[in-house]
């Protein structure tokens, strides 16, 4: 009689922990969207996509507009936070050394569209970022020619490949070692005037808008699309975003082979 017993204890252990562990999400996001700037339409549609995506992919998200969340506590329990469309200056001091502090213990950061429109004046994070958002020129559709097959979330993406978006013409590099994914081909739109930077007017005809890279210990990732509200229902983009999101989360997704 006893051994019955234990055998059905045990056995409801067995199927206890199973179900726990088939439960368990791949990784948790905080997507951030406080804006101390210009507020961008699309915040709305980009949330309710990375709804979607965690239901689709298998992952936790929390959605927060408040900087108070900052903390080491709070921070501790995701793997990735995402920047969608922020701007201005969002985060004080503490803040902002909380962040490092998560981005430090190896963890990743993704950066959406107006994220390079955000803390200028915190060196580190503009650092994180790579490249720092300077000005755009009228949203137009453009030719963009993917360069990096093996990171995930690139396959998609045909050469050329036509999508229609706004084109931030963006610093010169913050931080070396970026790997760049897409770039715009500049003959195939007006990119903007010459400026000090580019002389010849764009970003003088090398005009990347996706990257990757390792920084300070963790991950991270940004593009430059996303200002539209529709660019938020293209299938072809929203596998790029996640690819982007599982890389800066797991450190998975890129074979260098």
């Amino acid at each position: 009689m006893k051994v019955k017993i234990y055998t059905c204890l045990f056995f409801s252990v067995f199927l206890f922990l199973t179900d726990a562990l088939s439960a368990q999400k791949q990784f948790k996001v905080l997507l951030f969207t406080r804006t101390m700037g210009w507020h961008h339409e699309s915040i709305k549609d980009g949330v309710e996509a990375f709804e979607k995506m965690a239901d689709r992919h298998f992952f936790d998200m929390e959605w927060q507009e408040n900087a108070e969340w900052f903390t080491d506590e709070k921070l501790k329990t995701y793997d990735v936070i995402v920047f969608l469309n922020t701007t201005g200056d969002i985060l004080n001091d503490n803040q902002q050394a909380a962040m490092q502090r998560f981005i430090q213990s190896g963890k990743g950061f993704v950066g959406i569209h107006s994220a390079s429109d955000t803390e200028y004046n915190w060196e580190w994070y503009t650092r994180l970022v790579g490249r720092m958002f300077v000005s755009h020129p009228a949203i137009q559709t453009a030719r963009l020619h993917p360069l990096n097959r093996k990171f995930m979330g690139m396959a998609n993406f045909q050469s050329p490949h036509w999508f229609t978006d706004e084109w931030y013409i963006l610093s010169p590099e913050k931080q070396s070692g970026l790997t760049y994914l897409l770039e715009i081909d500049e003959s195939s739109y007006f990119p903007g005037n010459p400026t000090k930077d580019y002389p010849q007017g764009g970003m003088n005809g090398k005009h990347p808008i996706s990257w990757f890279h390792k920084y300070d210990g963790g991950r991270s990732f940004y593009t430059a699309m996303g200002h539209l509200p529709g660019v938020y229902q293209d299938p072809v983009f929203l596998d790029h975003l996640f690819g982007g999101l599982y890389w800066a989360a797991t450190g998975k997704g890129y074979n260098q082979e």
